[in-house]
Parts: structure tokens; C-alpha cells; sequence
């Protein structure tokens, strides 16, 4: 990519666009675009079509999703397949048809079924069921997979697609109704302190910034108590979902970004599959660390982090989610990438970002 190149990145104020935004301008790209959701609708084939129209952007980074945890993915199953869908559909399409030369659709790695080998190769892909709570957000990122090898095959089109581990950093998303685990964990343990403390203005603070259903810092301390514990947290302890016992993967976003522009910047389509390959599949990639921890050890490195006194108990009558989602990245490694955040070190700064 020249520097100069016109640089379009989709869902640019999400915690990926906006650590993939950072890199590039960090690496000397002058020439950026983004437009916010109330800006450009992405579900809107017409409004995309019309943006590409004006801007004619010769690369292109799908960040943009409608994303969350367990609890989001399992409830609102329509909206995690329809508006992915039509994302992923309307961006693809619009930059096959306005000529871009290269797009990176970010994906994630509960495209990969749920016994799944472990660590996760691209190509267990399709090889058996998926987990049932994400099953349709999972379903729209594979129809992405496929849908940029299909243009690439058919039109010659260099679209590759990246599957990135668990994310969590800078611009996170830390509602308790709909957060994924490591910032929803680093906001419950955050507010148990405060009420162990009874830091009201901690407490206070943070609800103004960040309501949950409805209850801010203008509620009484009644109010409050009772939201908060619908939520697991009380002065006493932090309850959790599920045994503690799942293992999971987590890299840092910046990490995630840098990656991301690495492909963009040496990576084509060819390189992603064998030399001579008679069928052309797994041409995605995963981007993670290779190494992996318990529920529980994490609620344990959030907790020291945070500096929290109070029990950490979890439930076990609520769901766990995949047992194991660990990447093997392998196939990036050997492309010439590997991670520099460890998870220690990346707690710790997503404390301090938080406060801040």
C-alpha cells in the first residue's frame, strides 16, 4: 500500500477499526476514511453503494460487525445473522464493483466447530457442528470466508480474510448487558472493589459513563445495589457465568492491528493456499498467540490487577460456551507475524485504560 493510498476502515471507532486506524497512521498513512454507523447504515446496500461511488477507496478493512458475548449472540440470533450478512455482503460487493485493490475482512474464531482439534488449523473449518450460542454470528462470518474466496476465484478480485482470536483493548466495549468476557470481567471486579470500598463516587462515575439498563449515577444507592446485583456484583463478591473452567485465548488489539496491516501491506490472495491447490479453500487466517488460560486464572489476573480483596464465585447453572478456542497460528507465523502483547502485561494496560 502507498502511503498516500485512499484507506477506507470500516467500523473505524470499534475496538478493531480503531486499533487498525491507529497502526496506519502510526506507520505514515495520510490518507484515512470512516464514517460512523449514524453516518453510513452498512445494512443500506444503496448507502454503500453511494459512499463507494463518491470515494472510490483503493483499500479496504472490514472491521465493522454487530458483535458481543454469550448472552447477546444467543438472544438476538436474527439480528447476528441479518446485519453481518448484509455487511459483509454490501462492503464485498461495493469493492468488487468500484475496483479496490485489496480488502481484509476480519472474521473471528468461533467460525471453527465446537469439538474442534486444538490447537484450531484454517482447515477444520466445516468439518462438524458449531457452538450452538453463536452459531449464527459464526454462520455469517464463513459466508465472508467464502464470499471473498468466490470473487477472488471468479473475478480476480485480492480479498483476504482474517480470523482473529479473543480481542480485548483500547475502545472495548464494556456494557454489562452485552460485553465480551475480559472487559465485561475487568468492569464487574472494578465496581465489586468499589462497593467493598464504598466508593460511591466510583461507583457513580462509572454508571454515568456507562448506564446499565437504564440505572446511572442519578439513581439512589438502592437502585443501584439491585442492578449491580442482577449482574453478579455485591460488596462481598463477583459471581461469573459458568464452571471458570473453559480455556480461552486472548490477544491485545493493537497486537490484532499490526497484524492486520502486515497482510494487507505483504500478503496477497495466492499466498494463502497451496502452490497447484486443485480446490481453493482455508485461504483465511488466524491471527492469535498460540497459548491459552482458564476462566478462572484470568478472574484471578484481572482480580490481582485490579487489586481486588472480595470472592470471585461462578455459576455453573449458566452456560460455559466452548470448552477450548485456541488458534493455531501457524500459518501467519510462517507469513512472518507473531503477537508482542502478553496477557499479564495487556491486563494491565486494559486496567489503566479503562480508568482513563
Amino acid at each position: 500500500m502507498e502511503k498516500s493510498a485512499k484507506i477506507y476502515i470500516a467500523g473505524h471507532k470499534g475496538l478493531v477499526g480503531s486499533a487498525i486506524w491507529k497502526n496506519l497512521q502510526q506507520k505514515g498513512y495520510t490518507n484515512l476514511i470512516g464514517r460512523t454507523a449514524s453516518e453510513l447504515d452498512l445494512r443500506n446496500t444503496a448507502a454503500v453503494e453511494a459512499f463507494f461511488a463518491a470515494e472510490q477507496p483503493e483499500y479496504v478493512f472490514l472491521a465493522a460487525a454487530k458483535v458481543g458475548g454469550i448472552m447477546a449472540n444467543n438472544t438476538y440470533r436474527a439480528d447476528f445473522i441479518y446485519e453481518n450478512l448484509m455487511i459483509q455482503n454490501n462492503v464485498i460487493h461495493a469493492a468488487y464493483q468500484h475496483k479496490v485493490k485489496k480488502l481484509l475482512f476480519l472474521g473471528s474464531t468461533c467460525i471453527y466447530p465446537k469439538e474442534a482439534p486444538q490447537p484450531m488449523p484454517e482447515n477444520c473449518l466445516l468439518t462438524s457442528p458449531l457452538e450452538y450460542t453463536n452459531e449464527p454470528y459464526a454462520i455469517a462470518k464463513i459466508a465472508g470466508i467464502k464470499l471473498c474466496e468466490s470473487y477472488n476465484l471468479q473475478y480476480g478480485t485480492n480479498f483476504i480474510a482474517v480470523m482473529p482470536t479473543n480481542l480485548y483493548g483500547p475502545n472495548d466495549n464494556f456494557h454489562l448487558e452485552n460485553s465480551h468476557v475480559l472487559p465485561a470481567m475487568v468492569r464487574k471486579i472494578h465496581l465489586a472493589k468499589a462497593l467493598m470500598n464504598n466508593d460511591w463516587n466510583a461507583i457513580k462515575d462509572d454508571l454515568n459513563r456507562r448506564a446499565v439498563e437504564g440505572v446511572s449515577g442519578g439513581n439512589s444507592e438502592e437502585e443501584i445495589k439491585t442492578i449491580l446485583a442482577k449482574y453478579g456484583i455485591t460488596d462481598t463478591q463477583v459471581t461469573l457465568w459458568g464452571t471458570g473452567t473453559p480455556l480461552r485465548e486472548f490477544l491485545w488489539s493493537e497486537d490484532m492491528a499490526d497484524a492486520c496491516v502486515f497482510v494487507m501491506e505483504r500478503i496477497n490472495f495466492a499466498d494463502t493456499y497451496p502452490v497447484g491447490a486443485k480446490e481453493v479453500r482455508n485461504t483465511h487466517i488466524n491471527i492469535g498467540t498460540g497459548k491459552e488460560l482458564s476462566i478462572k486464572a484470568l478472574s484471578e489476573l484481572i482480580k490481582e490487577a485490579i487489586g481486588y480483596k472480595g470472592a470471585i464465585v461462578f455459576d455453573s447453572s449458566k452456560p460455559d460456551g466452548t470448552m477450548r478456542k485456541l488458534t493455531d497460528p501457524s500459518k501467519l507465523h510462517s507469513l512472518g507475524w507473531k503477537h508482542t502483547i502478553e496477557l499479564q502485561e495487556g491486563v494491565k494496560l486494559m486496567y489503566d485504560y479503562y480508568l482513563q
